[in-house]
């Protein structure tokens, strides 16, 4: 396949991990890792079940159900799949007649820490707060069925660690950390409007896990990516470009050189790391692909040329629709201004033609719900329709949401398929979702095993399988829905007591 994008400069695939296995900025080998992934180790204090689920309809390679089908688990892996397979003594039937089984949903896009547009609350909640809202988020996003998620700014490798040990319930998590912007640009206060100069005055100060995101200076954004690579980053993440939400009139579309970030993909990749890069506009989003960007996030204003590129390359596409879409609620509440709806909507109608042009390229596309303000923790699968209204088909879109999902995240050989030798991240649903308006629904999903153990309980399971499974909680709720509660109003004098 021809790459219009190729020249001299870009010899070798670029953005993809150094084979030699350079030393990471903590001291860890990158050799034997994934680059993107994070350890598939259940948390600790989850073991896995051996079970054998009976007659369910089961989603296959090709992103359709078909005919009922035996799945064998064993250690939380796989085993054997297939008709009418043979009783284990050890193991628990269970009956999954009139069951539609498919894995996990892998959320390549979300912002775990983040729940409000409200900027009053983002300016005045204790970082506290902002955590405790976090455990909430991921509890609520793997009950609704999404098993791994790339955060794409916001949560620190010790949420990702808090998961893995137990302490706290979630999907398994990948982070970049923070996302790195020019200095007063899209991501550095150009998305916050007037009043807040810099993102620093509503995430606070840097503190011990979270590295600076502003870059200064034009050689500045390599130095940026070795700090959050010290800082335990899976991924790297860039604004290429400004966004639906910059509030400065004449926002650029374009915030970094081509060679800027040529040279932050290649820090990256000494270190085995992969970069995604948020890019809106043509300039932007053909810079993100020669530069050598893993995935492209939105990808508003993708050119033929630039899909052609990102075809020839493997360069994954993640079109976040819903929250554009949804956006058009804030309207009556006073959370945005009138021109942040309006541009909103645009892009909405805008990225059914970038899906259009990606699609008729061969590009892969990948599920992001961009979950975090309008778009509630919980409700992420809502995506999955979204994808389909979009011009996917049905089989596409759950495709989107699994196995081309855990491939961008370099997890595609253990995650993503019901298949022998993948573990067992999956979700049980009691309809048929053909047409997939079922995940518009916060109660779509019906059960949710992380590992092979189930962490959203289907009924039909037995008591000694559910023991410790978690109770159902709802999507936290968004700005909108703080709203209708009525204005808060700061203390007029000072605390006594």
């Amino acid at each position: 396949m021809t790459d219009p994008l190729a020249s001299s400069e870009h010899p070798d695939p670029p953005g993809r991990p150094d084979p030699a296995g350079q030393p990471e900025p903590t001291g860890r080998p990158a050799a034997g890792r994934a680059a993107g992934s994070v350890r598939l180790a259940s948390p600790r204090g989850l073991a896995a079940t051996s079970f054998t689920l009976r007659e369910a309809h089961v989603l296959d390679a090709t992103g359709r159900f078909g005919e009922p089908l035996d799945v064998a688990v064993r250690d939380g892996v796989v085993r054997a799949l297939g008709p009418r397979l043979a009783v284990d003594p050890d193991a628990v039937d269970v009956d999954a007649r009139g069951l539609w089984l498919m894995p996990g949903v892998v959320d390549c896009h979300a912002h775990v820490t983040q729940s409000t547009y409200d900027q009053f609350e983002l300016v005045t909640a204790p970082l506290s707060a902002r955590y405790l809202q976090t455990a909430d988020a991921l509890r609520a996003s793997l009950q609704a069925g999404v098993t791994y998620l790339r955060d794409a700014g916001g949560a620190d490798a010790g949420v990702r660690d808090a998961l893995v040990a137990g302490s706290v319930p979630g999907p398994r998590l990948a982070v970049c950390i923070v996302a790195l912007s020019r200095s007063g640009r899209h991501g550095d206060g150009g998305i916050l409007g007037p009043g807040l100069e810099s993102a620093d005055d509503v995430l606070g100060p840097d503190y011990p896990g979270r590295p600076p995101h502003s870059v200064v200076g034009a050689g500045g954004l390599p130095a940026a990516v070795r700090g959050v690579l010290r800082a335990g980053a899976d991924w790297v993440m860039i604004y290429a470009s400004g966004g639906v939400m910059s509030a400065r009139p004449g926002s650029p579309d374009f915030q970094f050189g081509r060679s800027e970030l040529t040279a932050a993909v290649a820090e990256a990749a000494r270190y085995g790391r992969p970069v995604m890069m948020h890019a809106l506009g043509e300039r932007a989003v053909e810079a993100a692909v020669a530069a050598g960007a893993r995935s492209v996030e939105h990808g508003l204003g993708l050119s033929e040329r630039a899909a052609a590129a990102m075809a020839a390359r493997g360069v994954t596409l993640v079109p976040t629709l819903t929250p554009y879409r949804d956006l058009a609620a804030l309207a009556t509440t006073g959370l945005l201004p009138g021109w942040a709806v309006d541009r909103a909507e645009a892009t909405a109608a805008s990225l059914t033609e970038t899906i259009a042009v990606a699609r008729a390229a061969g590009v892969p596309i990948a599920l992001g719900s961009d979950a975090r303000h309008r778009t509630r923790h919980g409700a992420n699968l809502a995506e999955i329709s979204q994808l389909r209204r979009a011009g996917l088909t049905a089989p596409e879109a759950l495709l989107a949401a699994t196995a081309t999902g855990a491939r961008l995240c370099g997890v595609g050989d253990r995650l993503g398929r019901i298949a022998v030798g993948y573990t067992f991240d999956a979700i049980l649903l009691d309809e048929d979702p053909a047409e997939l308006r079922i995940f518009e629904r916060p109660d779509a999903v019906s059960g949710v095993f992380l590992g092979g153990r189930p962490v959203l309980a289907h009924p039909r399971l037995p008591a000694s399988m559910t023991a410790s499974a978690a109770p159902p909680v709802r999507p936290v709720p968004d700005g909108a829905d703080r709203a209708a509660a009525g204005p808060r109003v700061l203390p007029s004098g000072p605390a006594t007591g």
